[in-house]
């Protein structure tokens, strides 16, 4: 918008007096005043930064680390083609107008945008074509300009990277595969299995994310991911359209699911593991057992809480009758049964009263039986009778350093787990207090977040040993 120019305070008259006769004027005494010009105004150019627009494009709630709306974007709601969504993906740039760029679900692309003025993208990020698509009470200035910037700057062709196929466009795994090993395997584990990023319930790891959203793959190739700022942004790295080939090849031959780790995660806490709503009734063998009155609901359906992170229940460390102590038994004699008979234990064959069948589907059941026959370990060699770790905490403070300290911080205070309660619980905390349970974690990841699973990592039992104790060196409080 052109600025206006005000001269405050001074009022300017000219008196002009036309002579009654002769047509001629009658000019006054007064002094004359030079008609002011003013002096044409140009736009300031839009500065910013166009990458981290194009993680504003992806997810720029999870970049800004915002709420997202709460409410339907009113543009989805008048979109009959644009069908059920959450409200969040309905605000959601790259849902909308597509990592293609060519629009999506009935909206229009963007890509006929690219190499446009950046004020003239702003000004319609601004509501300047549709009020409705205003997003100035929702990101500041400076995003929006980052936006503009990259709807400018950085929009490419796909189709010469992936084909119509979700394939790359002769894309060399083997070449792909030393690219993902130079820049990729400290965070994504050798098999891309480290980081779910999605529940337990549709996992969805990077070969996930390669093989069924190819060009949102390469966004992310491209840019980064949004909120998650160690990501490189291969941008920066003149990576080529060749080499965002290679690497889509080799990483769509990664796995998709890691049966294991997920089971640990569903046995520590299968409610935030698959993201499903908590019983509210207490499990039906709770009443058999009165050593515990402190839980109830859907904390009394957690396996972990019953049989224990030690996996040796009432025989195990809460055997002495602590908070923790159930009465039940452990489960580490399951890695010698077979998968019909834990299978039976699950959806209530052998016992009617522990029948999981309304909460876990069939995979969910295969994932559980894969973790208690290959993931579960007796880690009482670890642990000393008073809780203390017998592990190196030398090695294991690398290890932390390496991955934990990531997101963590050096201390490992940077995430508070009971803030929501108004409390102090961080690793050193957990460490101290529930060393089976830190390595249980370790291990398998913690149900219902990102964190990294180290058996992914290809840590060994003894490697998370000796991340247990340089944690228990941690501040508590």
């Amino acid at each position: 918008m052109k600025k206006m120019l005000v001269l405050p305070g001074i009022l300017l008259v000219l008196a002009v007096i036309l002579a009654a006769c002769g047509g001629k004027a009658a000019i006054s005494d007064a002094p004359k005043v030079a008609a002011a010009t003013a002096a044409p105004t140009s736009i300031p150019a839009v500065t910013g930064d166009p990458l981290r627009g194009a993680k504003l494009y992806d997810i720029w709630f999870e970049e800004l680390v915002v709420d997202p709306p709460k409410e339907v974007n009113p543009l989805w709601a008048d979109n009959a083609k644009a069908g059920d969504t959450a409200p969040e993906d309905s605000y959601r740039c790259a849902v909308c107008h597509g990592f293609d760029y060519k629009g999506d679900l009935g909206f229009p692309g963007i890509s006929a945008d690219a190499g446009k003025d950046p004020n003239t993208i702003l000004a319609i990020l601004k509501g300047s074509t549709n009020p409705k698509h205003d997003f100035s009470s929702l990101l500041d200035d400076q995003a929006l300009s980052d936006l503009a910037l990259f709807i400018s700057k950085e929009q490419i062709d796909v189709t010469s990277i992936v084909g119509a196929d979700g394939k790359p466009v002769n894309g060399n795994p083997i070449a792909g595969k030393t690219l993902f090993e130079t820049n990729c395997i400290k965070c994504h584990g050798r098999d891309g299995l480290v980081i779910n990023f999605n529940t337990d319930a549709d996992p969805e790891y990077v070969g996930t994310i390669a093989s069924d959203g190819t060009v949102e793959f390469l966004t992310k190739l491209r840019f980064g991911q949004p909120g998650i700022v160690k990501m490189p942004a291969n941008v920066d790295n003149n990576w080529t359209n060749q080499q965002y080939a290679d690497a889509i090849a080799y990483i769509q031959t990664l796995p998709q699911a890691s049966p294991v780790t997920e089971g640990g995660r569903i046995y520590e806490n299968w409610i935030d593991a698959l993201g499903a709503t908590a019983p509210t009734e207490d499990q039906p063998l709770w009443k058999t057992q009165t050593n515990n009155t402190s839980l109830s609901g859907g904390d009394t359906w957690l396996c972990s809480n019953c049989h224990g992170f030690d996996y040796k229940g009432a025989d195990g460390v809460n055997s002495k009758g602590t908070d923790g102590f159930t009465g039940f038994p452990g489960i580490l004699n399951a890695r010698r049964m077979s998968t019909t008979d834990l299978t039976g234990w699950l959806d209530g064959t052998k016992n009617p009263n522990h029948d999981f069948k309304a909460y876990f589907n069939a995979d969910e059941m295969a994932r559980m039986v894969a973790f208690m026959q290959e993931g579960i370990i007796d880690r009482s060699a670890y642990v000393d009778a008073n809780g203390k770790a017998t592990g190196d905490p030398v090695h294991g403070k690398v290890l932390f350093t390496a991955i934990c300290k990531i997101c963590h911080g050096d201390d490992g205070k940077t995430i508070n787990f009971a803030a929501a309660d108004g409390g102090y619980e961080y690793v050193g905390t957990i460490a101290t207090n529930e060393p089976f349970g830190l390595m249980h974690k370790a291990t398998n990841g913690l149900a219902g977040t990102p964190m990294v699973a180290g058996t992914n990592l290809g840590w060994y039992p003894q490697d998370v040993a000796d991340v247990l104790a340089w944690a228990q060196t941690l501040p508590t409080k």
